[in-house]
């Protein structure tokens, strides 16, 4: 179709409603389609006028100058409510668009449909007024939507070729006014390995001339057996269970462009505890990765939870005067408040002296709690600071490993009592710790010395978390204690069993995080992440012990051979980033290793995942195919990690957690590293992670960081030429998606790598 032929029928529809000709454009909103990651309808706002062509809105600045659409608009508010049963989605999203222009935009709306999209009840309104619609066949919208990227001369739209889509009437907005755009509808979700998979096309808005005001997600969940697994690979969302049947999901951001969709999975049905594994392998020859969720039985609240022991033992040295000695008593409070019957407990308070609030484990009872909150209350901050001393105290009390045993440990500085060598304290508490008591270690304050921390909590099965000078200890401790407060099974285990393999074959599954034993408790998702070299079908076995009986669970498993899509790449980004995590903490606690070096770098360059240490990666000076070069520059920032206590050593460990504990894959769009000088997230518009793939700017071209060859050797294809669109329509959205650039782009298709190149001026 001709850019005349359109600007005919744009008219012919203009006049219908009484609007002018001149300066129409299509509106394009995130309607959505609920399919799989490759294969998402979503929307822009096109300008069509054939006098003067206009880009789509950039809203993060990319390296060089780009052209500044003559109009211009901005999306307010996204506002998304969905309900899921049985498979189905009834889905209404209301956003508010701003014409940002100073001149009148006459609109239409387009509504792109997946391809299989199963999608009724489809209901289009403006301000509330509903208006008519008409659906083009995927042919008649990809025609569309090249002529609309040939004639604005701009690649995104190219992303959503292949879809066939509905499209409405013509309305206005004039300079400066709001139109609010309701979009209803129901839809049959993609299911898949027991998963329903829920996807709403949200990167529509980065299309936008200002970051997004407010985005509000809430799906609601009902099924007809209980919900095991909740889980979104792509935002942190937030889960409420009021009971086995029903979940309520919701995410909110404010003042952000979001970058990549919302992608939400779920499973249902029965037992003690449900667990889902998915697959991805990108190559026959390369290692393929798996996710797998496990989530306990959500019992109603009158179910008996295991009884366990907790152990609260608290710095009150002198540095902990003030608010922060009041903080920690207010949290343990908490803890002594939410015990149950059935529980034992004790408190040790330290400073240069050792003080508990019985000489041996209590249990616990009205007459216990009331007795310990006075305890509590008596505590006043002076002295040094006896870790050594203080946590032989409270391991020495643990001598039943019957029941789950959790110590809680909190300290504001470095040990300046007894024993003051980091080492020797970290060997003095696990030789001590007879029971595997799992140990959560609080770091309070730049004071601490945050490497002893990591290495407390590593040693001893547990994890360790920081709290900021300005950050409330009580919200951090409570926080754990309600994840902690219920197990299910304690001493978790997991083995993959596979059909036809004899014992000699060893292990098919390596590098699964998080490592070692593990414990479930009652709400929590927890996520595992492994890779695996041979393919096949069997079996995953989780064994663990309820009050002091082995349980074994068994659920079918297959491992994918190679990958069709890129609908689960985002399992291997998930892996990559845990393994990142766990290559610094091993540097970190065990001392620096060449290979392990070499690995980060490689990680951190395939999958974009920047760390303090290989941020330069982020400088367009650097060349990403220099492994050896940046292998060395690495290393020496891994020097870093000496610095065990103040800002700097803080900044380390948080982050080194943030990565270790990771449930999303990096956010598409721009890349980030924590800095730390600051503690604070600094985005880097130099590095683009897109799909699967990351994409490097250098000498003003993106470069695949999977194509190795020179720009001058690789297949030069001109944007908006024939070859550029049979590119997008033989690969669908597995290679359109990486079109979208303004600058040229070197891409590796099916081991080829193409450069792709703007059209001379």
């Amino acid at each position: 179709m001709s850019t005349p032929h359109i600007a005919r029928e744009i008219a012919g529809w203009s006049q219908g409603l009484g609007i002018g000709r001149r300066g129409l454009s299509w509106l394009v909103m995130v309607a959505a389609a609920l399919w799989s990651v490759a294969a998402s309808a979503q929307g822009v706002l096109v300008a069509v006028d054939p006098q003067e062509p206009a880009r789509l809105p950039r809203p993060i600045l990319p390296p060089h100058p780009q052209p500044v659409p003559v109009q211009t608009y901005k999306i307010k508010e996204i506002d998304v409510r969905a309900a899921l049963a049985q498979q189905v989605a009834k889905v209404q999203v209301s956003q508010t668009f701003v014409n940002t222009g100073s001149r009148a935009m006459e609109v239409a709306f387009l509504f792109p449909l997946p391809y299989d999209g199963a999608i009724d009840r489809l209901t289009l309104m403006v301000d509330g007024k509903e208006i008519p619609a008409k659906l083009l066949s995927k042919e008649e919208a990809r025609r569309r939507y090249e002529e609309i990227v040939r004639q604005n001369q701009d690649p995104a739209l190219l992303e959503w070729i292949g879809a066939g889509m509905f499209q409405t009437s013509v309305f206005p907005v004039p300079p400066g006014a709001e139109r609010k755009v309701t979009l209803r509808y129901s839809q049959l979700c993609r299911q898949d390995r027991g998963l329903t998979d829920f996807l709403f096309p949200l990167s529509t808005a980065k299309y936008t001339s200002t970051p997004v005001e407010k985005v509000a997600i809430e799906v609601a969940i009902e099924s007809s057996t209980d919900i095991k697994n909740v889980y979104s690979p792509t935002h942190q969302v937030e889960v409420k269970r009021p009971d086995g049947l029903h979940a309520t999901v919701t995410y909110k951001a404010e003042n952000q462009v979001p970058a990549s969709d919302f992608r939400l999975l779920y499973d249902a049905e029965g037992g003690k505890v449900g667990a889902s594994v998915l697959s991805y392998k990108p190559k026959g020859d390369e290692a393929g990765f798996f996710l797998l969720l496990a989530t306990p039985e959500v019992k109603p609240a009158e179910g008996e939870p295991l009884a366990k022991t907790v152990i609260f033992v608290v710095d009150r040295s002198g540095s902990m005067s003030g608010e922060k000695i009041e903080q920690a008593k207010n949290a343990l409070k908490f803890v002594l408040n939410n015990l149950r019957a059935g529980d034992t407990f004790n408190i040790v308070a330290y400073d240069s002296e050792i003080q508990t609030f019985r000489p041996e484990l209590q249990k616990y009872d009205e007459t216990t709690r009331g007795a310990a909150l006075g305890f509590v209350e008596g505590l006043f901050a002076g002295g040094s600071t006896n870790i050594d001393g203080a946590l032989q105290t409270a391991l020495g009390q643990l001598t039943d490993n019957s029941r789950p045993a959790y110590i809680i440990f909190l300290t504001d500085g470095l040990p300046t009592d007894g024993e003051k060598n980091e080492a020797k304290i970290a060997v003095n508490a696990h030789e001590a710790n007879r029971v595997r008591a799992r140990m959560f270690a609080f770091g309070v304050g730049y004071d601490v010395n945050s490497r002893l921390l990591d290495r407390l909590s590593r040693e001893n099965f547990g994890l360790s978390e920081y709290v900021r000078p300005n950050e409330n200890i009580e919200a951090h401790v409570s926080r754990l204690y309600n994840r902690i407060g219920s197990p299910v099974l304690t001493e978790v285990a997991l083995k993959f069993e596979f059909d036809g393999a004899p014992p000699e074959s060893g292990d098919r599954v390596s590098r699964v995080y998080p490592r070692g034993s593990f414990d479930l408790f009652a709400g929590e998702q927890l996520v595992v992440v492994g890779r695996y070299q041979q393919a096949g079908t069997g079996k995953v076995v989780i064994t663990g012990s309820n009050a002091g009986q082995q349980e074994k669970l068994e659920f079918p498993v297959e491992l994918t051979a190679a990958s069709a899509d890129e609908t689960y790449a985002f399992v291997e980004k998930l892996w990559a980033v845990r393994r990142v995590g766990e290559i610094i903490d091993e540097i970190d606690l065990k001392g620096k290793n060449d290979e392990l070096v070499k690995e980060l770098v490689e990680l951190s360059t395939r999958h974009g995942i920047l760390t303090p240490y290989t941020s330069f990666l982020a400088d367009e000076t650097s060349d990403p195919r220099k492994l050896a070069e940046n292998a060395t520059q690495a290393g020496r920032g891994l020097e870093r990690l000496y610095e065990a206590g103040g800002q700097e050593g803080f900044a380390q460990r948080v982050a080194k957690g943030a990565l270790q504990q990771a449930v999303t894959a990096p956010a598409l769009g721009e890349a980030r590293y924590s800095d730390l000088a600051t503690g604070q997230s600094v985005a880097v518009q130099t590095v683009r992670n897109i799909g699967a793939k990351t994409f490097y700017c250098r000498d003003g071209q993106w470069r695949d960081a999977a194509c190795q060859v020179e720009p001058r050797d690789a297949i030069r294809v001109t944007q908006f030429s024939p070859e550029y669109f049979k590119l997008a329509e033989a690969h669908g959205r597995t290679v359109s998606q990486y079109l979208v650039f303004d600058e040229p782009v070197l891409l590796q298709i099916e081991e080829k790598c193409y450069l792709i190149e703007p059209p001379a001026k």
